[in-house]
């Protein structure tokens, strides 16, 4: 149900459907990826333990973001890091998008909300390599 994106052995990126669904958890992410994702979902009544995090310093390379779409309808195309075209997918409300690797674009079909999550702190252009990619 879900759907990667790859190039190669690459996960460029991974797409949750607004109707998954599965008992228990499930991690789509490897465990090397600096951002790991997650869906659960649990019974009435289930417990998770108050816990905290502790301070484990780890390195990171790349950016990776997720994308939960709120309310629209997004077409992304995909890319290569070497900024070669691989393809195009829509996504819509509720579906969550992992961008992995690789290159992106987006094109909003419809009005479309969305939230972000990344590592940070953001370094502005630092942080990006802008292309012209299939539509410009």
């Amino acid at each position: 149900m879900t759907k990667k994106i790859m190039h190669g052995e690459e996960i460029i990126a991974i797409i949750i459907p607004s109707e998954f669904s599965k008992d228990g958890i499930e991690f789509f992410t490897p465990n090397e990826f600096s951002q790991q994702l997650a869906y659960m979902k649990r019974p009435t009544g289930y417990s998770i333990p108050a816990h905290t995090h502790n301070k484990v310093q780890r390195e990171v390379f790349f950016t990776l973001e997720t994308l939960f779409i709120r309310r629209g309808r997004v077409k992304i195309d995909f890319y290569s890091r070497d900024q070669k075209y691989l393809e195009s997918r829509e996504v819509k409300t509720g579906d969550v998008v992992l961008l992995a690797s690789g290159g992106h674009g987006f094109t909003m079909i419809e009005e479309t909300e969305m939230i972000e999550v990344k590592q940070g702190p953001y370094a502005g252009e630092e942080d990006k390599k802008r292309f012209g990619g299939i539509n410009g």
